[in-house]
């Protein structure tokens, strides 16, 4: 059902789709950009240009499609979730899972699932999905924030890059760190050499960013050490390339890691085991845990029961 939207402007000199996006927090400006372009925002009775410049008292209509349904198919399939209102979801992704679909995997993600488990879905951008604002590997286990709608969708995405989420990791690497806590700072980009994945880069190559991981010993064995990782920033596989890049690769891991594994593993030993953020809707500052999948478990249990 198509919804309308009257907004009095009383002081302004912005252009008519920041004015909207900032007075309609829960309708993204791409999306108000999309509405103007398809006529759908008047200005007392005419449609403005974009570039036009809101003035006090100019009455403003915007009509709000309902969202578009996407090719996505709903799915059936069970999740973990941690926590849930009207703004968000927080799930607890198992290990096996893709976040997206996309070639090869046009089913049985978490997308399809979301889909399937969230009615009250307002979707993003003027489309029916969930907003994922963060992502995790599919052999990656762990928490995950989503979205359910375009007012969370930017608050969250806002968290981000203003870095005020906290993510921690554990993870299982190969040796022991010389030091017991580290910043591992060093930009990555893509590997020229294999272009499906990331590399350690210099500062000037082209498309390098800034990337940044904070790592602290939590337990000791013989050959292997438990890490907590927390990454300031957030590059594709930035943990697994950092301690792959200081000598250290995460158990099972087999891209960034050793080609031959000293332990038999099904997976990277890498887990979202922790986020903090503020709530969307209310700001409330909140953390949420997850503890080690029985997989992962076991593998620190055999080497506990070997020392």
């Amino acid at each position: 059902m198509e919804r309308i939207l009257r907004l009095t402007v009383q002081q302004s000199d912005l252009r008519v789709d920041r004015y909207i996006a900032q007075a309609a927090p829960d309708l993204s400006r791409s999306l108000v950009q999309k509405l103007l372009a398809e006529g759908r925002i008047t200005v007392g009775d005419q449609v403005p240009r974009a570039s036009y410049k809101v003035q006090a008292g100019d009455e403003i209509m915007v009509r709000v499609p309902p969202p578009e349904p996407i090719a996505v198919v709903a799915e059936a399939i069970p999740l973990a979730i941690i926590y849930e209102d009207a703004d968000i979801v927080v799930v607890d992704k198992p290990a096996g899972m893709v976040v997206h679909p996309a070639h090869g995997h046009h089913s049985g993600t978490l997308v399809n699932a979301l889909l399937g488990h969230c009615p009250d879905l307002a979707g993003i951008g003027g489309e029916q999905r969930p907003g994922i604002v963060h992502r995790l590997d599919k052999d990656t286990s762990g928490l995950l924030i989503v979205a359910k709608n375009d007012a969370a969708h930017h608050h969250l995405q806002s968290q981000f890059q203003a870095r005020q989420v906290l993510k921690t990791y554990l993870a299982l690497v190969e040796g022991v760190p010389s030091a017991a806590h580290g910043i591992i700072d060093a930009p990555i980009g893509r590997d020229p050499q294999h272009r499906q994945r990331m590399a350690i880069a210099t500062t000037t190559s082209r498309g390098s960013r800034e990337a940044r991981t904070e790592y602290r010993a939590v337990e000791y064995f013989p050959n292997h050490t438990l890490l907590e990782a927390e990454p300031v920033t957030g590059r594709t596989h930035q943990i697994r390339i950092h301690l792959a890049f200081i000598g250290h690769p995460i158990v099972g891991d087999r891209v960034y890691g050793f080609r031959k594994q000293h332990l038999a593993v099904p997976r990277q030993f890498l887990h979202a085991a922790r986020i903090a953020f503020s709530l969307p809707g209310s700001g409330q500052p909140v953390a949420f845990t997850s503890p080690l999948p029985e997989d992962l478990a076991a593998i620190l249990k055999t080497l506990r029961q070997a020392s």
